[in-house]
């Protein structure tokens, strides 16, 4: 693991930081892209580096809650690693859906050309994760466990590298999102499918993961999965629907 890429003085950087900027970086680009085929605004760019922002924010916030009370305040805020995907979605769907019904942009058209960067978006910062030694596994015999003896938390017992499960999954989900789109399929499937797909991959992967179990057994993030593929269902009924009226 290389959680320290360089330090300058008194400041690091990290390759959290590093694989997280190049995520979103990748998902600009990909939606950018995705916004010119589908002969999209490309003033809608901005919305989504509002939502990259407001992703930032939230995905943080949901990680300090979840782990509220392990650890100093401060030191949750401002630890190297430690962000909530769920948190992040809802912060940056949310500053985005703003910015677009301000702007007056076609909802579903314009979310469902950004499934793509936010998968692969998402892929790259679990690679970070990775890197930084966070969101790790519970322990296990197979010959691919890791140690992450400068992880958050440390430790020297070999564990599931969930991070790399996530993003070689999320990686698949990438490239069905964009054959999904150069086939034209409607975006409400679209959009529909990732949701589902994206929370299918968290909710199987969360049962190797060591978060603090809530409810019946279930994490936090177990919890969320399961409203995001609700979410996603719904869309795809709404299509069904919508085609079964119309015959």
């Amino acid at each position: 693991m290389y959680p320290v890429l360089l330090r300058v003085g008194g400041f690091e950087v990290t390759s959290f930081g590093v694989m997280v900027a190049l995520g979103a970086l990748a998902g600009l680009w990909m939606f950018h892209r995705e916004l010119a085929r589908r002969d999209l605004s490309e003033s809608a760019t901005d919305g989504a580096i509002a939502g990259v922002l407001g992703g930032l924010i939230g995905a943080k916030l949901l990680w300090v809650a979840e782990h509220f009370g392990e650890e100093p305040l401060t030191a949750l805020l401002f630890s190297r690693g430690g962000l909530s995907w769920f948190g992040g979605l809802a912060g940056g769907v949310g500053c985005a859906l703003v910015f677009f019904v301000a702007r007056g942009f076609p909802l579903v058209r314009t979310i469902a050309a950004a499934t793509p960067g936010l998968a692969a978006g998402h892929a790259i910062g679990r690679l970070g994760c990775f890197l930084v030694g966070d969101d790790y596994g519970t322990p296990t015999d197979l010959p691919w466990g890791v140690a992450f003896p400068r992880g958050l938390p440390p430790t020297t017992e070999r564990v599931h590298p969930t991070q790399l499960y996530e993003a070689a999954l999320l990686g698949v989900l990438t490239w069905a999102l964009l054959r999904w789109r150069r086939r034209a399929i409607p975006d409400t499937i679209v959009l529909g499918r990732y949701l589902l797909a994206a929370g299918a991959i968290r909710f199987a992967i969360e049962f190797v993961r060591i978060d603090r179990r809530v409810l019946a057994g279930l994490s936090v993030a177990h919890l969320a999965s399961i409203a995001v593929m609700i979410a996603g269902g719904w869309f795809l009924m709404t299509r069904w629907q919508r085609r079964t009226d119309q015959r």
